[in-house]
């Protein structure tokens, strides 16, 4: 098994005991060391002490099993307010949410604010005002959730 896989494994576990979901795992390489990025969900929103639960089941695990050789540092947080989507079980938890999304129209990239309507097999559907718009997921540059501070 892979080290990505099995730190995602370590995770999936941790979140299960805390009754949280991973949303997201992450891995990267800095001078210092491995940064290991570990994000949490659940409908309400995870809280500090949860994030705290998961850090030290997954650091005792990870020091226990000897899973990441080098010297590293594990980062556990929530997605936030305003997350990315970048996997199709992101855009299915963002159902009904406004959303903003970058993605090709031809020669062009488009930026758009819309509400997450439907996931489908290749596609999403987003309605804008009064019209709903389908877009291909190969052609989505960029996608996140979207908060609006003004309100």
């Amino acid at each position: 098994m892979e080290q990505k896989e099995r730190i995602e494994l370590i995770a999936k576990n941790a979140c299960s005991e805390v009754n949280v979901a991973l949303y997201d795992l992450s891995l990267k390489r800095a001078s210092k060391g491995l940064i290991v990025l570990i994000s949490i969900t659940k409908i309400g929103g995870a809280t500090i002490n949860e994030c705290k639960k998961i850090s030290r089941i997954v650091s005792e695990v990870l020091e226990t099993e000897d899973v990441i050789a080098e010297r590293y540092f594990l980062e556990v947080s929530t997605p936030g307010l305003e997350r990315f989507l970048n996997q199709k079980k992101h855009y299915v938890s963002a159902i009904d949410e406004k959303i903003q999304v970058s993605f090709a129209d031809g020669e062009n990239t488009v930026t758009l604010i819309g509400i997450l309507k439907e996931v489908l097999p290749e596609s999403i559907r987003i309605e804008f005002e009064d019209a709903i718009k389908e877009i291909q997921l190969t052609d989505v540059k960029k996608a996140k959730t979207y908060f609006d501070y003004k309100k």
